[in-house]
């Protein structure tokens, strides 16, 4: 077997691995996958070439090895919270977007943490695969189950699953399309209205409101009967 030494006498021997990973989502982030070298990797991360052979076999279980780790860096930094069996499920389902969105916007985060993880979102490959099951779908369950809670019983599975996927998708597009959001939505505006909590908020109230567990925003102060919409002569007419 080839030797693995470090390059850089200095390095602990028992944290090559690690370095690695970091060096090689750092790399992958910028560079994407076909563009980035397990050489330059290597040179980042303070290991010969033989390293990355010995530890995840080839390229491209280093890169889904990588994504993953940096997945589970942010999850380890930004847990769910510990609910206590009598916390409301409106409270729940608040806490639950707020933890996302933190994650998706990657606030305090590395910023190749964030490129990394909206490449391989937005051009899936294997390792997205293997973040789903092993990451994304129990993630998924949790807000389904929050759902199904918050609705009562009323809703059956697949209606909780597009509920759910609508709720990630009102997170997603402030990652997604952040610069997109910054063109179209004042500066006042986003800095004090887009903030994680915030637009928690705003995604809460919208979702509790279209499963009736809330008045609808329409109401003023959240109180009473919307005003009914008013629709013109000809919009009311059949065709």
């Amino acid at each position: 077997m080839a030797s693995i030494e470090l390059t850089t006498a200095s390095k602990p021997a028992e944290e090559p691995r690690e370095r690695i990973l970091l060096a090689a989502g750092r790399e992958f982030a910028a560079h994407g996958y076909e563009a980035a070298t397990v050489r330059d990797i290597c040179a980042a991360a303070g290991v010969n070439v033989a390293a990355v052979n010995y530890y995840f076999g080839d390229k491209r279980r280093l890169y889904i090895e990588s994504v993953k780790h940096a997945h589970e860096e942010r999850v380890r930094q930004l847990p769910l919270p510990a609910w206590d069996d009598d916390v409301p499920a409106e409270r729940r389902f608040h806490d639950f977007v707020a933890n996302l969105l933190e994650r998706m916007l990657g606030l305090g985060q590395p910023p190749w943490q964030v490129r990394l993880m909206m490449r391989e979102v937005l051009h899936p490959t294997e390792a997205c695969r293997e973040l789903v099951e092993d990451y994304m779908r129990p993630h998924f369950a949790v807000l389904v189950s929050i759902l199904g809670d918050v609705a009562g019983g009323r809703l059956k599975e697949p209606e909780l699953r597009r509920l759910a996927m609508s709720v990630v998708g009102q997170c997603f597009v402030y990652r997604a399309a952040g610069e997109v959001v910054a063109m179209l939505v004042p500066r006042d505006e986003i800095e004090s209205l887009h903030s994680p909590v915030a637009l928690a908020d705003h995604v809460t109230k919208l979702t509790l409101a279209a499963l009736g567990a809330t008045p609808p925003l329409a109401c003023p102060d959240g109180q009473g009967r919307p005003r009914p919409i008013t629709r013109h002569s000809s919009e009311s007419r059949s065709p």
